[in-house]
């Protein structure tokens, strides 16, 4: 409960300094840029090496492509049903099956997981999330935006030259007995240590709660399925499949994650409903600090 309290007050820390004319309106951006270069590798680099490679990763590897797939089938179902103009439906494309798994995920996992959770948290987000939003990601944005379909050495590139994949690389090749020289385990740990509180002070900085009537109908179904019906059906599928473990609960819970800021502001460039856009990420965010508490007790 600490931990949560901690990180809804780092929430509120960037949404106060958002009113100081002091802080530039780039302030998120330069945040973000820290974590994805030092904050994430550093934590990744740290708690990957640490997983013991078994069958259990299979769950945090494999759940979140399931959830893209079925997210996009049900937004495609509903598109047609609803009669939606295509803008909207790319909109929910790109943020309904791709959940916002860094930079709100882990903080969020290690508040109710603890350290031990953080490992499956880092291979959803970057054997999953990440994968998806470089891949599925683009194709959604080109097919939707009107731009041309991106080729595979361009993804691939995208892909290969991430800091949080390179690190997820570096961190694989130091699994098992390695250790690192105790200096450098203390900066790793230094580092890592400010992706928390960077991360939601940036999340709060860039927090937006803009609502455009039209869009009331695809937003409330968009965040439906995403905050409700992907962590059901996540949690169903291991109950199924009778899969009970700490990297099957992570991932069930990383499942009900809240839109990914990043595909909501590519989405917004994009021009796909960029209202929608912000109303999806922001009441998102807000909204899965109610639902996120629920799940885990479900769990």
């Amino acid at each position: 409960m600490d931990n949560f309290i901690l990180t809804i007050s780092y929430l509120l820390i960037g949404m106060v300094l958002k009113r100081l004319p002091a802080f530039p309106r780039e302030t998120a951006n330069s945040l973000n840029l820290f974590v994805i270069y030092v904050s994430l590798p550093a934590l990744i680099l740290i708690e990957v090496p640490k997983l013991a490679f078994s069958k259990h990763l299979l769950v945090p590897t494999l759940m979140p492509w399931i959830m893209v797939l079925t997210s996009a089938l049900i937004v495609l179902l509903l598109s047609r049903i609803m009669g939606w103009h295509r803008n909207i439906t790319g909109a929910l494309m790109l943020l309904v099956p791709l959940g916002n798994t860094s930079f709100l995920g882990i903080p969020m996992v290690q508040a109710f997981f603890g350290r031990s959770g953080v490992p499956y948290a880092v291979v959803y987000d970057q054997l999953g999330s990440f994968l998806a939003f470089a891949t599925y990601g683009s194709v959604v944005l080109a097919l939707y935006s009107g731009g041309e379909k991106p080729g595979f050495m361009n993804i691939l590139l995208r892909i290969l030259s991430f800091p949080p994949f390179i690190a997820l690389l570096a961190g694989f090749m130091f699994a098992g007995n390695y250790t690192y020289p105790s200096w450098l385990d203390s900066l790793l740990a230094s580092l890592a240590s400010t992706l928390v509180p960077v991360v939601m002070i940036a999340v709060g900085f860039q927090l937006t709660l803009k609502l455009d009537l039209k869009s009331i109908v695809p937003l409330g179904i968009g965040l439906l399925l995403k905050l409700v019906v992907a962590p059901m059906t996540a949690l169903l599928i291991c109950l199924i499949l009778k899969i009970d473990s700490e990297a099957a609960r992570v991932s069930v819970f990383e499942a009900g994650m809240p839109p990914m800021v990043s595909a909501g502001a590519l989405a917004i460039i994009a021009g796909l409903s960029p209202r929608l856009t912000a109303a999806l990420v922001g009441l998102g965010i807000v909204a899965s600090f109610f639902t996120l508490p629920i799940l885990y007790n479900l769990l």
